[in-house]
């Protein structure tokens, strides 16, 4: 099934914005929430093909938030891809073992970010 709605999870405005920008402009369609709770009720709400999580954020985590959707009857066929400035590669298998599908680290590379998308779907 080809990704078309992804929900960006990201309490930096800046990161919002500039993924909403590279992933509109290339076909998607996209909605954001600002904290791990936030993205975790609007992916049962909103039902999104595909979810870019950030990690570090206050209150839950995007690792916590990333279980919690990957783990959900409601949620579960939901990919998500971690995005975050956490580059250990600790921190990568974490996330991976947290159900995460991909892991991408801050500054995002475009052109990289869009081909993993399109692999996952």
């Amino acid at each position: 099934m080809p990704i078309s709605r992804v929900l960006i999870v990201d309490d930096s405005p800046t990161e919002r914005q500039f993924l909403t920008e590279l992933l509109t402009s290339s076909g998607y369609q996209v909605f954001t929430a600002d904290t791990g709770e936030e993205g975790v009720e609007k992916s049962k709400s909103l039902k999104p093909d595909l979810v870019l999580m950030d990690v570090v954020m206050p209150g839950l985590n995007g690792f916590q938030a990333t279980r919690i959707i990957t783990k959900d009857a409601a949620t579960q066929n939901i990919p998500v891809i971690l995005c975050t400035t956490k580059s250990q590669e600790t921190d990568r298998v974490w996330g991976m073992r947290q159900g995460a599908k991909d892991y991408v680290t801050k500054p995002v590379d475009a052109k990289d970010l869009l081909k993993k998308i399109k692999a996952i779907g």
